[in-house]
């Protein structure tokens, strides 16, 4: 009974003065890679029950509400390309709110397009300092990765209110999750995305324009790049042809906003 008590103790004492919990380790840190399943005539798309799950155990998102014609847009912006001041004029032309993640690069050397993003109204998501596979790190250095790139977005903006993640490279496991929502993250799938990031076979506005649109669907979270100059090339009509069908776009802060009245 002693030698029990004493292995209690120095369980408790890793956990008071590390602060890492003797629970986590028993999470699965097996790999997943973000899928999903696009499906036609704008029904909603799906992904792996497991998959969703975790999603849901863990307080993120991959899909909004499907009984309704509302919009997620999202970029990811790993390092500029020369078209994101392109889609922040249409953006806001059209007044349409959007998330973007950025890594520790991107705001560091875009510093006037991250106040751009602030002051237009959309938000800047954190998708980790240097893009590693989160599964593949320590917590120790997965709780860096987050952390310094949050630190030094509000040393350059002032601001303390990064709180969406977009896992990079879109891979995660339990162990990941639970720890960016330990965090105070809501880690940010997609349920809508194409082939769009390799800057050298982009195909044209109208191949990006028939790819989204092939896809959407009601609650989507629309994963594009901002690298791509397709992309930038076919938003305005993307926007406009949407609109015209009904569908709105929202913000992920009014999601969350909804999530939590709904739990109140």
């Amino acid at each position: 009974m002693k030698r029990i008590c004493v292995l209690i103790t120095a369980l408790l004492s890793i956990f008071l003065f590390t602060g890492i919990s003797v629970f986590a380790e028993t999470l699965s840190n097996e790999e997943f890679n973000w899928s999903f399943n696009p499906s036609k005539n704008q029904q909603p798309a799906t992904t792996e029950p497991h998959y969703e799950a975790l999603i849901e155990k863990y307080g993120g998102l991959y899909i909004g509400e499907t009984s309704e014609k509302e919009l997620y847009l999202t970029f990811d912006n790993g390092y500029e390309n020369g078209y994101t001041a392109k889609i922040l004029d249409v953006l806001k032309e059209k007044n349409i709110p959007a998330t973007f993640f950025v890594t520790g690069h991107y705001l560091k050397e875009e510093e006037e397009l991250i106040t751009r993003m602030i002051e237009e109204g959309h938000i800047v998501g954190n998708h980790s300092f240097h893009h590693p596979s989160l599964p593949k790190v320590s917590d120790e250095r997965l709780e860096k990765e987050i952390k310094s790139l949050e630190q030094a977005y509000e040393e350059q903006t002032g601001r303390n209110d990064m709180i969406y993640l977009r896992p990079p490279r879109g891979t995660f496991s339990e162990r990941t999750l639970a720890k960016t929502s330990e965090m105070g993250y809501t880690n940010v799938f997609w349920s809508l995305a194409y082939k769009d990031w390799e800057t050298d076979q982009q195909k044209g506005p109208d191949y990006a324009y028939d790819k989204i649109m092939s896809r959407i669907h009601p609650g989507a979270v629309m994963l594009l790049h901002s690298v791509s100059s397709d992309n930038a090339e076919a938003l305005p009509r993307v926007i406009d042809e949407l609109e015209k069908q009904g569908y709105t776009f929202k913000s992920l802060d009014e999601w969350r906003i909804k999530q939590e009245m709904l739990f109140q």
